[in-house]
Formats: C-alpha cells, sequence, structure tokens
C-alpha cells in the first residue's frame, strides 16, 4: 500500500481537507470519493476525517492508497522500460503494439506485457495509462501505479513526425476532427470535437520534414488528420494519404515528455529516440543531432 503524507503549511491553514487535495495536491473529485469510502482513505493526525473538516498549520494529513489487483492476462511481450519508480512505469511502446487488446492483437497488447511485467516482479496493480498512442505510434507511454500517479498528473507531451512535402517555420491547426462519414476508422477534419495542434519545422530534406508537434487537444488521429488536411500526410499513414515508399506505418514517435505531480513532488522530463525503422527509412535524420533552435528540443537520434 502507498501511503502519501503532508504536513499542513501556514499558507493552507483554513482550508478543508477537501479544498488541499484539490488545489495544493491536484487531486480530482473522483479519487476523493473513493478515499472517503475506503476504511481509514483519509486521515488528519492519525484519525478518520471528513473532506470538509478544517485544517490547522502542521496537521499531518495521510491518504492511504489501497492496492487494486486486478487480472489481465499476462504475456511474456518484451517490454522496453525507460523509467520506473514506486508511483510510475514509463515504457516505449514499439509500433505494432496496441495499449488494450483488440482485435487481432488479443494477447500481444502493451495491458499484456505490462502485466506480465508487474507478475513477475510482484506488484499487484491496475493497468493505468495516462493517455494512449494509436497502434503503429511509437514512443514513450506513461502507466501510473495508484490512483494519485494518475489524479494529479499533468503531462506534456512532445511528438515528432516525418510528413511529406517541405515545410518551414511553425503554425496552429484548429479544426475540429470528427468521423469521417460511413466510416469507424477514418477520421475527417471540418466538423465534430475541436482540435488544436501546434507544428514547428525542424528541418527538410529530400521533399519531407521532420516537424515538433504539440497538442492542446487529444483527439483521435488527431495528428495524421491534422496533417493530412493541410496537405502534407505523414510518410507512411496510406490511410491519410500518405506514401509507404519508404516507411510501412506512419512515421509519428513520442520522443518526449514532461510530467509533473504535486501530489508525488516530482517534476521529470523524459527522452525516447527515434525507433530504427524511422532512422532507417529518413537516415538524414542523422545528421540533426547537433541542430539547436530557441524553444525546439530536437529527438535524440
Amino acid at each position: 500500500m502507498r501511503v502519501l503524507k503532508y504536513v499542513v503549511p501556514l499558507s493552507c491553514q483554513g482550508m478543508t481537507v477537501k479544498d488541499f487535495a484539490r488545489r495544493e495536491l491536484g487531486l480530482s473529485a473522483r479519487m476523493l470519493t473513493k478515499q472517503k469510502l475506503q476504511e481509514n482513505g483519509i486521515l488528519k493526525n492519525g484519525v478518520p476525517c471528513r473532506t470538509v473538516d478544517i485544517l490547522a498549520e502542521g496537521d499531518v494529513l495521510t491518504f492511504s492508497l489501497p492496492e487494486e489487483e486486478m487480472h489481465y492476462p499476462a504475456e511474456p511481450v518484451p517490454l522496453h522500460i525507460l523509467w520506473e519508480t514506486e508511483d510510475y512505469l514509463a515504457v516505449e511502446k514499439p509500433w505494432g503494439m496496441p495499449i488494450h487488446p483488440s482485435p487481432g492483437h488479443g494477447r500481444d497488447s502493451l495491458l499484456n506485457a505490462a502485466a506480465y511485467y508487474y507478475e513477475t516482479t510482484g506488484q499487484r496493480l491496475l493497468f493505468r495509462p495516462l493517455y494512449r498512442l494509436d497502434r503503429d505510434t511509437s514512443g514513450i507511454v506513461l502507466l501510473g501505479k495508484h490512483r494519485a500517479a494518475v489524479s494529479s498528473a499533468v503531462v506534456e507531451k512532445r511528438y515528432y513526425a516525418v510528413c511529406e512535402g517541405v515545410l518551414s517555420g511553425s503554425g496552429t491547426i484548429d479544426v475540429p476532427i470528427g468521423l469521417a462519414p460511413g466510416s469507424k476508422i477514418l477520421r475527417a477534419c471540418g466538423s465534430g470535437e475541436r482540435a488544436v495542434t501546434h507544428w514547428e519545422a525542424v528541418t527538410a530534406f529530400e521533399n519531407h520534414t521532420l516537424l515538433s508537434l504539440k497538442l492542446d487537444t487529444g483527439r483521435t488521429h488527431q495528428i495524421r488528420a491534422h496533417m493530412a488536411y493541410a496537405g502534407h500526410p505523414l510518410a507512411g499513414d496510406d490511410l491519410y494519404g500518405g506514401s509507404r515508399e519508404h516507411i510501412s506505418r506512419q512515421a509519428l514517435h513520442c520522443g518526449w515528455i514532461n510530467l509533473k505531480n504535486p501530489a508525488l513532488s516530482l517534476s521529470i522530463t523524459l527522452f525516447s529516440e527515434f525507433p530504427s525503422d524511422i532512422r532507417d527509412a529518413f537516415p538524414w535524420l542523422l545528421k540533426i543531432r547537433d541542430i539547436k533552435r530557441e524553444e525546439t528540443v530536437c529527438p535524440p537520434v
């Protein structure tokens, strides 16, 4: 069981337990509700308390996070661990691996691989991805190990993509995305939910451009659909008009994340190198190692 303890500072005196947990620790209302229903889930100075109770300077607030074991099909699927603590597991997901089991991928998903890893390391944990990547998008995926790891996490992601055509400078695509008529998979721009993508050109070569992208929203296929809408589909993304001449999947990689969690006093940045298929398809990416541009993070290669 993970136990989190906090000493209430003078600046928070007079706050309720709920206000302290929400404003100072960033915990969600849903998590607080679950903690209230758990025996000894929230303690003030070692005594069970209510979320409406008032705090004083020096009070010790304790959250006891239960083990929430769930049985998933565990399979010995290779798992590339990038970083691990008692709160998080960061892995590098290869392209071709879905986050959850799906038709044709019933036992080779990230869930299956994580379940096997947790089982073999004696960890009794739920599968808690903080976000998802498309099956054929590679890169960093962050898993939380308990409620607070997910509830108060603030994650900024940066994607790297090779698109067709030559782009320079930077821009923003603010166009809604929804399902294309008659399709359960393909997304179309112009109607649906608002979607905002910020892109910046890092370098261009042989009619392709390496982009650094940040998202304000998290729509399905957002980068792929937006870049196709802009007339620059991702290389390899034949679903959205890209050519497979150089690579057999969308050249899209989640290569940088910044994680902040006030409840855990944590701030960390993680990087992930381009996988071999992108490097082999576009060997000129190796030449950008020493490129430095203000406010641009070039992915390791």
